[in-house]
């Protein structure tokens, strides 16, 4: 039996070649300003929440897609908010009280 003959493509177009090698690295996180980054009150008792799910979702995907430690995590989570023009709080994830995040 033979070795199947592997096919070989030539690229004419080099410039868009190199285009599309480049948008392969490209990476695209959309922030929308309008989101409910601080959770609304629910009116239970305890204590209340400070961030919404969906802040809390965006920091462990974040988190789970680059593989790293929650750390990290926010600290990536804070670039991309500085980057978005975004005065937002980002979650920490260390079981202090609120009277130490204060200070």
């Amino acid at each position: 039996m033979s070795k199947p003959v592997p096919s070989t493509c030539r690229t004419t177009n080099w410039s868009a070649y190199n285009a599309a090698l480049r948008q392969r690295g490209s990476l695209l996180v959309w922030l929308d300003p309008e989101m409910d980054w601080l959770a609304v009150p629910r009116g239970r008792r305890g204590r209340p929440a400070t961030f919404s799910d969906a802040a809390i979702q965006t920091c462990l995907t974040l988190k789970a897609l680059f593989g790293l430690p929650l750390r990290q995590a926010t600290g990536l989570v804070a670039s991309l908010l500085k980057l978005a023009g975004l005065d937002w709080a980002v979650p920490d994830f260390e079981p202090r009280s609120a009277d130490a995040r204060a200070a």
